[in-house]
């Protein structure tokens, strides 16, 4: 009797296993003349070799489905187990609108119309700016497009970064390690990541730096090949450090790079390397832009009656400052 070990790797195996185990008895009930055991993150068969091969190739087929939707429901299994033609194509349903398949199988998709366009200069350029107010969904859309990329091995990695302006990018004199003390900064970017990718594999990813999250000043001195790199919050960059930023370009790599230019944070005397870029990259082949409007705002319905309340505040101050220099 041959023997063979199937081991998850990144994959937490109650959500691959199914409630009460009931995928490893519908892999039971397919492969009666298996003697299949679940233990921890691997499965044990014991069997004839022909029925062993096509056991792990049902197996892998499983994974492979976990992999892209992060889910396996009880009906997603039987359809591969009862596939005649054993491939993993026909198992796997084409949704050409989405992104990706978030935690639970969580579908995530453009939303709006900038959203969509995004998506389609990304496909086009290699870097696209995407600016905008808050709650737009630029900074989402954007880690999608970057998890859809690694899931799909065109890039081997996703570097994520903002300028951690509120800590004026001194970190020393905050408490914890590295990692405790950029976490504040980061936590948007990890609450996207959280959303897309399975808690255990994430972790996983994070510890083997295939996703790298860190402070803009960390990108000085580094080539960025085979990665796809977001700048976030880029409107609080200074001069220096966008074009720093910028120049990390390597090869096969792909940047997007998000902010709003009218949320500056930056000391008053400092220019937003992000309002500057704008201006002087317009014309250049290439590289993408898309502007989105409060119309893209997808979260709370207050935020955009917030938005507007704001520019309206906005507008006015700036025709009491023409005033009064008309005025004197």
């Amino acid at each position: 009797m041959n023997e063979i070990i199937l081991e998850l790797s990144e994959i937490n195996p109650r959500e691959f296993f199914g409630l009460q185990n009931i995928n490893i008895k519908l892999l039971k009930k397919y492969f009666p003349k298996l003697k299949i055991i679940a233990r921890g993150n691997a499965i044990k068969a014991y069997g004839e070799d022909k029925l062993l091969k096509e056991f792990e190739n049902r197996f892998e087929q499983m994974v492979k489905y976990y992999e892209k939707y992060n889910k396996l429901d009880q009906d997603s299994v039987e359809d591969i187990l009862t596939n005649q033609s054993g491939k993993e194509e026909s198992s796997l349903k084409p949704e050409d609108e989405i992104l990706v398949h978030g935690v639970g199988g969580r579908l995530i998709k453009a939303r709006t119309k900038n959203q969509r366009k995004l998506v389609e200069l990304s496909r086009k350029n290699d870097m696209v700016f995407a600016s905008g107010p808050a709650g737009t969904g630029k900074t989402y859309t954007s880690v999608a497009l970057a998890v859809k990329a690694l899931k799909e091995k065109q890039v081997k990695r996703i570097i994520l970064t903002r300028p951690a302006v509120e800590a004026g990018e001194n970190l020393g004199f905050l408490p914890g390690d590295m990692r405790e003390k950029l976490d504040p900064y980061m936590q948007p970017l990890y609450d996207a990541l959280f959303d897309m990718i399975p808690a255990e594999r994430l972790e996983s990813y994070i510890e083997r730096g295939v996703i790298q999250i860190a402070p803009l000043a960390f990108m000085r001195g580094r080539t960025l090949d085979h990665a796809f790199v977001i700048l976030d919050e880029a409107q609080n960059s200074t001069h220096a450090q966008m074009k720093m930023f910028l120049t990390r370009m390597g090869r096969n790599a792909k940047f997007i790079i998000t902010g709003d230019p009218g949320q500056v944070d930056l000391p008053a005397r400092k220019t937003s390397g992000l309002r500057e870029t704008l201006e002087l990259l317009k014309n250049v082949k290439g590289i993408g832009f898309v502007f989105l409007t409060d119309k893209d705002v997808i979260r709370h319905r207050l935020v955009k009656k917030i938005i507007d309340s704001y520019k309206t505040l906005e507008q006015q101050k700036k025709e009491k400052q023409e005033e009064k220099k008309s005025t004197k």
